[in-house]
């Protein structure tokens, strides 16, 4: 079979097959990234390859800041740039992608196109027909991620996907399930999810864990965080992840599930609706920049700097908008940056973190039905939400699309000021010293501590290039 064998998986992967007869190494990453893989050559001339840049780095590469990838990261939010990463000569090969190194000679080619599986055309059975297969599948993958000799717990924020998930997993354990739903709080009843968790737990009768964040946990969290990134993250919503994790290891659950991928799957984005009715265009939506004006601040940074950011346009693979939206954000932006954070948070407490979801049986079947299955007289996920309801109360069904959220904002203004500004003086006295104009971040910086901006975003990249400066340094001097 060969390295068609790649085809006949299911699921995460990341390998490396070496062939003594032939010399050559063979790698390979699976369809949406969920494992990583970096590879460099050292100054020595040999090929280093890992599942960890620090990895590279402890192997005896030295790495130099990647300008292009902070430019683009600090003008236009955009952290994942194929295989480029924030280090320069260290690659990231693609979601999808196999290589070969032999004599010395790097062949990478496309094993898995996303696009080309699902096709062009649209699915033109009844809307029967399609959920019976879809929610087939969908108990299908989540047994697949349930095999497991070590106990398997659920990540629930109280969303229609991670409850669907939780319900599935009902139903295929029966009511006697012990499997433990954790979710991460931070005591702030505008934020926290609990009254959709406390009634997709009324209904399944699941044991429940509140994990909770507060501002003193964060300094020391987030150092640990990002020497396990070893890129930048993001924000609250990640370090409250990695203390879930955490906490989940504690419990003695080893095996976690996300629910990732529906809402790419499905059209659950509020833009998805803007691009559908024409009242947006792709380019001027879901990246952060585009989702609230000013989320960034390219005038703090040198034009020497600005000049060298890419421009990010992912490749129109379908006929209508609608499915190349979906197609960019499963491949090009929201779920490749949800994955490598989220990997790194759970390796970091040696958790295994499983997507039932992302199955590439879902997504292809998801892209191929029409847009009013989708999204149909205001209503997001309509087909899905229809072929899940069983599955949970109607209070969560019904809920709209809430982002993912913390008080970040009012911590760093408020209980994290010291901490914030310790991390921008650590910016601007490294790398952000050539990138940064310091007068504009500290006047900038000022303005947010009276309150006068509604976004943290471009505060917290100031703060997280402190963060890799500063782990970058341990590194050095360790």
């Amino acid at each position: 079979m060969g390295e068609s064998c790649l085809d006949q998986f299911i699921g995460m992967f990341s390998l490396l097959i070496w062939d003594e007869v032939e010399q050559r190494l063979f790698a390979a990453r699976d369809r949406f990234g969920v494992k990583p893989l970096y590879y460099a050559k050292s100054s020595s001339g040999q090929w280093i390859v890992a599942s960890e840049i620090r990895a590279l780095r402890a192997a005896g590469l030295v790495t130099e800041p990647d300008t292009t990838a902070w430019a683009t990261y600090l003008t236009a939010g955009v952290y994942e740039h194929s295989s480029r990463t924030f280090w320069r000569d260290v690659s990231s090969l693609p979601a999808g992608h196999q290589m070969t190194i032999q004599n010395d000679q790097l062949q990478i080619t496309c094993w898995y196109d996303l696009a080309e599986r699902s096709g062009q055309t649209l699915d033109t059975r009844s809307e029967d027909e399609v959920a019976e297969e879809y929610l087939a599948l969908l108990k299908e993958s989540t047994r697949l991620r349930f095999r497991s000799d070590v106990p398997v717990g659920v990540n629930l924020s109280g969303g229609l996907d991670s409850s669907a998930l939780l319900g599935l997993v009902q139903e295929l354990q029966g009511e006697s399930s012990e499997v433990k739903a954790f979710t991460f709080v931070t005591g702030d009843d505008r934020y926290d999810e609990l009254p959709w968790v406390h009634q997709m737990l009324a209904h399944t009768k699941h044991p429940s864990i509140q994990c909770t964040l507060r501002p003193s946990d964060v300094p020391d969290l987030a150092d640990s965080v990002q020497s396990h990134q070893d890129e930048p993250f993001g924000g609250m919503p990640t370090l409250a992840y990695a203390q879930l994790f955490a906490r989940a290891r504690a419990e003695g659950v080893i095996v976690l599930l996300d629910g990732q991928g529906l809402d790419e799957q499905w059209a659950g984005y509020d833009y998805y609706k803007r691009v559908l009715d024409g009242t947006a265009k792709i380019q001027d939506v879901g990246t952060v920049q585009a989702a609230k004006k000013g989320a960034t601040r390219p005038n703090c940074l040198s034009k020497e700097f600005v000049a060298v950011a890419e421009s990010f346009q992912a490749p129109a693979r379908f006929p209508d908008a609608l499915r190349n939206l979906q197609y960019r954000d499963a491949m090009h932006t929201k779920i490749p940056r949800a994955l490598r954070f989220n990997d790194r948070i759970s390796m970091r407490s040696s958790t295994e973190l499983r997507e039932p979801f992302l199955d590439h049986r879902l997504f292809e079947l998801a892209l191929r039905q029409p847009a009013d299955r989708k999204i149909a007289d205001g209503v997001q996920k309509r087909l899905l939400r229809k072929l899940v309801a069983r599955l949970m109360p109607g209070g969560v069904v019904e809920a709209p699309k809430r982002p993912l959220q913390t008080p970040q904002r009012e911590w760093l203004r408020e209980d994290l000021r010291d901490w914030a500004d310790a991390n921008i003086t650590s910016a601007l006295d490294s790398y952000g010293g050539q990138w940064l104009d310091a007068r504009s971040v500290r006047n900038e910086w000022d303005e947010y501590q009276k309150g006068e901006s509604d976004n943290s975003f471009y505060v917290w990249q100031w703060i997280n290039l402190g963060l890799c400066c500063n782990s970058i340094k341990q590194l050095v001097t360790s």
